[in-house]
């Protein structure tokens, strides 16, 4: 299980449980990490932030 919390100024945004992570997934990120120069934690935020706003995304404002 991986566990994060964030932190952005003075409050708090949500925090995220991964359960049954495989191990050899866990490892790759931990190594993708460390090549990043970041924590684990970092390196998993980064990967949700891609993915959930990918570059070249139509935003709402483009739709109106």
């Amino acid at each position: 299980m991986i566990a994060l919390m964030a932190k952005t100024g003075n409050y708090q945004v949500a925090n995220v449980n991964v359960r049954n992570l495989p191990d050899e997934v866990h490892r790759a990120i931990r190594i993708q990490a460390a090549l990043h120069g970041r924590s684990t934690e970092a390196e998993i935020r980064d990967i949700l932030e891609r993915a959930a706003r990918p570059e070249g995304r139509v935003k709402l404002g483009s739709f109106l």
